[in-house]
């Protein structure tokens, strides 16, 4: 088409709608929160095919390639079906994730998320995100609001969309743990993270038929100093189990150096420590039994442990 047709047909009142520099909607309404997403696509993406389809939902085996560029940011979320985001339709300006060496400028209600290095995108209903944990730094980064901000992160963990330390990977790359309202939801959403891994550690020892442990104790040595937290702990086989949360280290987070005596401890007393990942739990399950059970059948050849006091946590 000319560009005369083309003004003619998106002129007001006209058959067509021009949403986006160089992106043309084929129908004169209001855009869909689906179509504003395509269209964002389609502005930011390399090489994309002009106008924004009339039905963009319609089954097509041919359906659009969008190179170089993804939704992240709150129309992201809520494409991954976190709760307390709001559908596409009503923000105001969609984020898209694109390479930062890409010579492109924001337009209309598309907002501009400049990387190094694209993640691997995650396909939704036909539109190409960027994962969860992306997804939530490029949100926050736009929040300030302390509580809205916890409430997000505390929903996508709780919702099961991603684990508790890869996001504050993404937050830590983003340089946001600086910011006085991310550190407090990051509390906040390692506390969640480890009730949900409590759980699914529970879980595990009742499906995979192991024996019963003590919960969540502190040993110490007779008379002595404590030696350390255990999630799980079976006394008679001196095994024990610890999550393994490995978020990335904040400045002058004691914990950190802590963590690695309470191991070395334990070990030195011929206590067996396993170490198991959150995330283990919840799509390995089997296997993370597996490790336990052989550490639990591997003590029988062990010598006697030193003596400790079990004491509640």
């Amino acid at each position: 088409m000319t560009a005369a047709e083309l003004a003619d047909r998106c002129r007001p009142g006209g058959p067509w709608r021009l949403l986006l520099p160089g992106v043309v909607l084929l129908h004169p309404g209001p855009p869909t929160g689906e179509e504003r997403l395509h269209g964002a696509l389609l502005y930011a993406a390399r090489g994309a095919a002009p106008g924004v389809p009339a039905q963009p939902a319609a089954p097509d085996a041919h359906g659009p390639v969008y190179a170089e560029a993804m939704i992240t940011g709150l129309a992201a979320l809520a494409l991954h079906g976190v709760g307390a985001t709001p559908p596409p339709v009503s923000l105001n300006r969609v984020d898209v994730l694109v390479p930062r060496l890409r010579r492109l400028r924001p337009a209309g209600y598309v907002r501009l998320v400049r990387v190094p290095v694209l993640p691997a995108a995650h396909a939704v209903a036909g539109v190409p995100v960027a994962p969860v944990p992306r997804a939530l730094a490029d949100a926050v980064a736009r929040l300030a609001d302390a509580q809205a901000v916890r409430r997000l992160l505390t929903e996508a963990v709780r919702g099961g969309h991603c684990e508790p330390a890869a996001v504050v990977r993404e937050l830590a790359g983003a340089k946001l743990l600086g910011r006085a309202h991310v550190a407090g939801a990051v509390d906040s959403l390692l506390a969640e993270g480890r009730a949900v891994a409590e759980d699914r550690l529970y879980r595990m020892v009742r499906a995979c038929g192991l024996p019963d442990p003590v919960w969540n104790v502190d040993l110490r040595l007779p008379g002595g100093p404590r030696l350390g937290g255990l999630d799980a702990y079976w006394p008679e086989h001196a095994v024990a189990v610890a999550l393994d949360f490995r978020a990335p280290r904040r400045d002058g987070d004691a914990r950190w150096p802590e963590r690695a005596r309470t191991r070395e401890r334990l070990e030195r007393l011929g206590i067996t420590v396993v170490h198991l990942a959150p995330e283990g739990l919840g799509n390995a399950m089997e296997q993370q039994a597996t490790v336990v059970r052989t550490a639990l059948m591997a003590s029988a050849g062990r010598g006697p442990a030193a003596r400790v006091v079990v004491l509640p946590r």
